[in-house]
């Protein structure tokens, strides 16, 4: 089994419900801190190590500001993000036109195997209402 597999181990089981289905990212610290309140302790170095192999594997997306990084469930799918500068909301994007824009590119100087990551930062209408940047 390879370290981008998708197993099925306790702390990933802890982690996956520390982060639920919210959209907001947290830290490696938070989750610790979630999962210590509650009781179900994990070491910080094992959140660490179980977060990264996570991300690797495709389930987590990975946001890293100001030299924070932090996490979220990730949908399955093949995405983009959107990203507030100012409060960090995150919308995910799929089926974007730069996919072609990627394809076209990769196959003018004859790369094959293609892989990409997009974010897109800007700052988000709550945002420029409160004039947050």
């Amino acid at each position: 089994m390879t370290s981008t597999d998708t197993r099925r181990t306790r702390q990933r089981g802890l982690i996956r419900t520390c982060l639920g289905d919210t959209q907001q990212f947290q830290t490696a610290q938070q989750i610790y801190d979630q999962l210590r309140a509650a009781a179900t302790p994990v070491s910080l170095p094992t959140i660490y190590r179980t977060v990264v192999a996570m991300a690797q594997a495709g389930e987590l997306d990975v946001r890293t500001a100001d030299g924070v990084t932090a996490y979220r469930r990730c949908t399955p799918d093949h995405h983009h993000h959107l990203v507030c500068r100012a409060c960090g909301r995150t919308i995910e994007l799929t089926k974007t036109p730069v996919e072609t824009w990627i394809a076209d590119v990769a196959k003018q100087y004859g790369f094959a195997d293609i892989d990409h990551i997009t974010e897109i930062s800007g700052v988000c209408p709550n945002c420029q209402e409160g004039d947050v940047r």
